[in-house]
């Protein structure tokens, strides 16, 4: 008896034609245009490619944080570029965490108060809020920070700090741009295991862009984002 096809999970994520065009004085320019994506659940995978060449627009338009010019993004069956702001306000909130090159962590609050941001801004109740920031904390191994301003902490605790705050909420979806950018070897090796051992226990759907070939073969697939195109490399 034959063995029975594999069958691909169905996508959580799924482009069709998008194109994201800039006008700069007469002329267009063109970031990328017909760009098509399939990210299954549970899949990691990683972008690289040239300074310029569009990568961080991209996770921007799959977060809803940017607006195509024209194309269409599914979440499962939804079509998010459709969606008025205060749905997609909401959509991010509860399914993106999303950690960024800078940590952007607001200087003014605690770490447990930056971590729970997404969780307040959600409605949740102050204490409740407060409580799951302070095991979100625990989770990056920084339980014992969480009374401490940003200016407190080392380059790599605040990025511990920002990981904890995107996975707060409990997203379906993490989307990371260059998140060991602006740290050391050693320290950015630290980061990027947390980040895979987190998305590994929660099991979660992770697009990593990143300068650092060594990290990005360690996802499921790597991809090349150049004149506009994703090409497959590993």
């Amino acid at each position: 008896m034959a063995p029975e096809p594999l069958i691909r999970p169905a996508p959580l994520i799924r482009i069709e034609k998008l194109a994201k065009v800039y006008r700069s004085g007469d002329k267009d320019l063109v970031i990328f245009r017909d760009l098509d994506l399939e990210v299954a659940a549970g899949e990691q995978i990683a972008i690289i490619g040239e300074s310029g060449a569009g990568k961080s627009t991209l996770l921007h338009l799959v977060s809803g944080l940017d607006s195509a010019t024209s194309g269409t993004i599914y979440y499962k069956h939804k079509n998010i570029t459709a969606l008025p702001e205060p749905e997609l306000s909401s959509f991010r909130n509860r399914e993106i965490g999303y950690v960024w090159q800078q940590h952007h962590l607001l200087p003014e609050f605690s770490a447990r108060e930056n971590v729970s941001m997404p969780l307040r801004i959600r409605g949740m109740p102050g204490g409740q809020a407060a409580a799951d920031a302070q095991a979100s904390l625990e989770e990056v191994g920084l339980a014992n920070r969480g009374d401490h301003r940003a200016g407190e902490l080392s380059g790599g605790e605040q990025q511990r700090i920002a990981i904890a705050r995107a996975l707060a909420a409990g997203p379906s979806l993490l989307l990371a741009d260059e998140p060991t950018g602006n740290l050391d070897e050693r320290t950015g090796e630290m980061v990027f295991d947390l980040l895979a051992d987190l998305r590994k226990k929660r099991n979660l759907t992770a697009i990593l862009v990143t300068h650092n070939l060594q990290f990005a073969r360690r996802c499921d697939r790597v991809l090349r984002l150049e004149g506009g195109a994703l090409q497959p490399m590993y």
